[in-house]
């Protein structure tokens, strides 16, 4: 069994060789506009049109908790848009938007289209920004839907 790998530096540019996914949480109100998004929209256009669309289209499609989107932003390089956040966090909220059955489920999926690619998984410390989830419970879920089954992951940590 592969263990999660941690680094320090950029998810959005992920080290190593061959076909890389990177894996981060979305909210499912569309909203694309907060942490780490921003920085993959510095790098590609084409997530951030994708997830929109997809949102926009959503009652003809998939989106949802749990829904995972892929999109192609280099000849090696995939971004996973997963859905595993209800609406955002306010100044007026109580609890966390973060939603653990959603990233699982999100999480498991995206196991299917790595191993399909034979891809590696790298990602910020997901659902544990502006989700407000706790990485105690976000690292087992990596690890039974994709480091048991022989996907590699990095965790990248901001410098």
């Amino acid at each position: 069994m592969a263990e999660i790998t941690y680094v320090r530096g950029d998810a959005t540019t992920p080290r190593g060789k061959g076909v890389k996914v990177i894996a981060h949480v979305c909210n499912d109100l569309g909203g694309w506009g907060k942490g780490f998004v921003l920085a993959l929209s510095r790098r590609w256009p084409e997530p951030e049109a994708a997830f929109r669309r997809w949102h926009r289209e959503r009652a003809k499609n998939d989106f949802g908790l749990g829904a995972l989107q892929m999109v192609q932003v280099e000849p090696y390089v995939w971004v996973a848009n997963l859905v595993g956040q209800r609406g955002i966090r306010t100044g007026h909220s109580t609890g966390v938007p973060v939603r653990y059955e959603a990233i699982d489920t999100g999480l498991a999926a995206l196991a299917e289209h790595a191993l399909e690619l034979g891809a590696s998984v790298h990602m910020p410390r997901i659902g544990c920004g502006l989700a407000g989830g706790r990485w105690s419970k976000v690292a087992p879920l990596i690890a039974d839907r994709l480091t048991a089954r022989g996907v590699p992951v990095t965790v990248y940590d901001v410098d």
